[in-house]
C-alpha cells in the first residue's frame, strides 16, 4: 500500500504515465513503532537495562547507565532555562559523553546542535549560535570553546547521578537542527523515526548488532549511527583516529563512498551491512563491497531528513541509482512549472511525506522557496533539492547531477556528473571541476593512467566534455564530512604543475 496521489495533479500525463507515477512515486506505507527517537532508546533501556549501548577507545556504557546519565543532564538542563524548542548547542569532539548530550536534549524537550569543535573554525561557531538562537551549550572538559558563546555545560563534570527528580516537560517536534554551511535544517522526531525504525533505513540493527560511528558528528548521517543504533538496541562504536579500527569490529557501516574508500575491505571481514549516502559512489566501489556485505546506496538531502530513496544494490545486476522512496516518503521528477516529467526524461527532483523537515532555522524566506505545498498528496509540503534526475523503466530514481552541477564549456552546457562517471571507467574514483573556464578530471590512485581516463570520456560523450587537464592523485581529498573536497581540488590548481594530460 502506497499513498494516494490527487488525479488533479497528474491530469497533463497519459494514462501509462499516471499509472508509473504513482507505482514509482510513492514508498509503502509503514507504521514506526515510536513517534519520538529517544522513547525507542528508552525502551531498549527499559528491556535490557545491561547490554552495551556505547563503546570508545576501551570505554564503554550500558544502556541503563547512558539513560540515568541523560537523565540527569536533562534535568540540569531544565533548570538552568532550557524549555521544550529551544535549541542547545552540542559542541564537543566524538566521546561517549557526545552521546549522553543527544539523549538530554531530546528527554528535556529541547533539539541539539552538533558541531565538531576540533574542525569548526570559531566564526562558524559563533554564526551557529547566532543562527539557532543558542543559549546553552554542551561540551566537555577536553574540548575548548571560544570564550562569550553562551552559558556552558561541562558534561563529563556533572555530579553523581544518585537520587533526583525529572521534571516532567513537554515534548519537541525537532530533535536536532544539522548546519550545511551557514543554513541550519529542523529535523523532526518524525522524520527520524521514519528513517530508523522502518525498512530498510533500520538496517536490520537489533540488539548486539555493532554499528560504526565514523563521520562527522555534524552531519546528517552522524544522526543516521547514533540514533539510529540506540533507537534499534544496538551497540555503538564511536571511532578515534583510526577509522578503520572502529570499522574491523561492527557489523554495519554507515558512511560515505569517499570514507568507504578508505577502508580495506579484507580488515573489515566483520561488516555485513553497508549503506553509503552524502556523495556519487563510484560503480566499482559498490561492486567491491556488495560481494562482501548487503550494499545500500541512498540519496537525499538533508532537508528530507538524511537520505529519501535507497536501491539494494546487487554485483552485476545493473548501474547504480538512487533507487526507491523509502516508506512514507513520495519522490517526483518535475519540470520548471512543477509539472511531472513523463518516465526517462530529465527533471528536478522533489520530495515529499514523512521525510520533509521543518525548514530552516532563522531563514522564512528560504524555507519558503524550498519548501513548498505538496500539490500532489494534496497536504503537507514537498522539498526543492535542486538535483537532477529522472525514473528508469523499472523505477529506479536515476540521480543525473546538480541543478548547479550544470556547467558551460566552449559554448556547451552538460552536468559534470557525466564527465566524472565516464572518468571512472578508468580508475577508482574521480573528480570533475570548471577552473579558469577550463574543464580538468582528478583520478585516483596515482597510477591511474590520465590517457586511458581521456580515451573513456572521449568514446562516450562530446568531445567538449573531455577534460582539458587530467591530474593523477594518491586519493582524493575530502572534507570533515567525508566527501570530496572541491575547493581544495581548485585551490590545487592555483599555480600547480602536475602529472597531466593536456587535450
Amino acid at each position: 500500500m502506497t499513498a494516494e496521489f490527487l488525479e488533479t495533479a497528474l491530469r497533463q500525463l497519459t494514462t501509462t504515465d499516471r499509472a508509473l507515477f504513482r507505482a514509482f512515486g510513492a514508498g509503502p506505507i509503514r507504521t514506526p513503532p515510536s513517534d519520538h527517537v529517544h522513547h525507542a532508546f528508552e525502551a531498549h533501556a527499559a528491556r535490557r537495562p545491561r547490554a552495551t549501548a556505547v563503546e570508545h577507545l576501551g570505554e564503554s556504557i550500558t544502556y541503563a547507565e547512558l539513560d540515568t546519565r541523560a537523565g540527569l543532564l536533562a534535568e540540569l538542563l531544565v533548570r538552568a532555562g532550557v524549555r521544550p524548542g529551544d535549541h542547545v548547542g552540542l559542541f564537543l569532539t566524538r566521546s561517549i559523553s557526545m552521546v549522553v548530550g543527544v539523549l538530554a536534549v531530546l528527554k528535556a524537550g529541547a533539539s541539539y546542535v552538533p558541531q565538531d569543535v576540533s574542525t569548526t573554525p570559531e566564526a562558524q561557531l559563533r554564526h551557529v549560535v547566532r543562527t539557532a538562537r543558542i543559549n546553552v551549550v554542551l561540551t566537555t572538559s577536553a574540548d575548548v570553546l571560544p570564550e562569550h558563546l553562551a552559558t556552558v555545560i561541562t558534561i563529563d563534570a556533572l555530579p553523581g547521578a544518585g537520587g533526583f527528580c525529572r521534571t516532567i516537560t513537554a515534548e519537541s517536534d525537532v530533535a536536532a537542527v544539522v548546519f550545511a554551511g551557514t543554513t541550519g535544517v529542523r529535523v523532526t522526531h518524525a522524520g527520524l523515526c521514519n528513517l530508523v525504525l522502518t525498512a530498510p533505513g533500520s538496517l536490520g540493527v537489533t540488539p548486539g548488532t555493532r554499528v560504526a560511528q565514523l563521520l562527522d558528528i555534524g552531519s546528517d548521517l552522524a544522526m543516521w549511527e547514533v540514533l539510529g543504533t540506540l533507537a534499534n538496541g544496538g551497540t555503538l562504536v564511536l571511532r578515534g583516529e583510526d577509522a578503520e579500527r572502529a570499522a574491523s569490529t561492527a557489523d554495519v557501516l554507515i558512511t560515505t563512498p569517499g570514507l568507504l574508500a578508505s577502508l580495506s575491505p579484507e580488515a573489515c571481514h566483520r561488516v555485513r551491512t553497508v549503506v553509503v549516502a552524502g556523495e556519487r559512489c563510484p560503480q566499482a566501489l559498490a561492486d567491491t563491497w556488495s560481494r562482501r556485505a548487503a550494499f545500500h546506496h541512498a540519496w537525499g538531502p538533508t532537508e528530507a531528513t538524511v537520505v529519501s530513496t535507497v536501491q539494494r544494490y546487487e554485483p552485476g545486476t545493473g548501474p547504480l541509482t538512487a533507487g526507491r522512496p523509502v516508506p512514507n516518503t513520495t519522490a517526483y521528477v518535475l519540470d520548471d512549472d512543477l509539472r511531472p516529467r513523463p518516465v526517462g526524461e530529465i527533471g528536478e527532483v522533489w520530495v515529499g511525506g514523512a521525510g520533509v523537515t521543518a525548514g530552516y532555522a532563522g531563514d522564512l524566506d528560504l524555507t519558503a522557496e524550498r519548501y513548498l505545498p505538496d500539490p500532489f498528496l494534496g497536504r503537507g509540503v514537498m522539498f526543492r533539492t535542486r538535483d537532477l534526475g529522472r525514473w528508469t523503466a523499472d523505477g529506479q530514481l536515476e540521480h543525473r547531477g546538480r541543478a548547479g552541477d550544470r556547467v558551460e564549456v566552449l559554448g556547451h552546457r552538460f552536468e559534470l556528473l557525466t564527465v566524472t562517471a565516464a572518468l571512472e571507467r578508468a580508475c577508482e574514483r574521480a573528480a570533475t571541476v570548471v577552473h579558469d573556464g577550463r574543464l580538468v578530471g582528478f583520478i585516483s590512485p596515482r597510477t591511474a593512467a590520465p590517457e586511458l581516463a581521456r580515451r573513456a570520456v572521449s568514446q562516450r560523450l562530446p568531445h567538449y566534455c573531455v577534460p582539458t587537464l587530467i591530474v593523477p592523485l594518491d586519493a582524493l581529498p575530502t572534507t570533515a564530512r567525508g566527501k570530496v573536497d572541491r575547493r581544495a581540488l581548485l585551490n590545487s590548481l592555483d599555480g600547480r604543475r602536475a602529472p597531466a594530460l593536456r587535450a
